[in-house]
């Protein structure tokens, strides 16, 4: 399975569901994971999407002390959810390497972005690994 195309379905669902305050996220997800069904991972989709849902506050503030020049209501939607994704990932999940997840939403980034949003993306990234490095190099440690 494909778990860049996993990623890009989440990140889909996840700013539909931003985008369009009176949609339910369920059903937004289940019409993107239909739309690729059996090429993307079902599970890393859901765990992602209930994940950032579950812990967007906490993710917001990391993203907000990690980019104190960009106040969270100016960063684009999609840099804004791509962010999200992989922060999430990176403190939450040890199966994924965290050059993986930073690699990942910089791609998605220059994807669906704008022109420089995987620059901002990356140094965002950047900064938010160096002061979580022990806390990520631990927890893939353990796993």
């Amino acid at each position: 399975m494909n778990r860049h195309l996993s990623r890009m379905v989440a990140m889909q669902s996840l700013y539909e569901w931003q985008f369009r305050h009176d949609s339910d996220l369920n059903d937004i997800a289940d019409r993107n994971i239909a739309e690729y069904k059996g090429k993307c991972e079902e599970e890393f989709v859901r765990g992602l999407i209930d994940g950032v849902v579950k812990d967007r506050d906490k993710l917001d503030g990391i993203i907000t002390e990690s980019a104190p020049d960009w106040p969270i209501d100016q960063i684009s939607l999609i840099d804004h959810t791509v962010l999200r994704i992989c922060v999430y990932e990176l403190l939450n999940l040890s199966e994924v390497p965290p050059k993986v997840a930073i690699n990942e939403a910089v791609e998605l980034s220059k994807e669906f972005g704008g022109e420089s949003s995987s620059k901002f993306v990356n140094g965002v990234l950047g900064t938010i690994y160096t002061k979580f490095e022990k806390d990520i190099e631990d927890k893939h440690k353990i796993n």
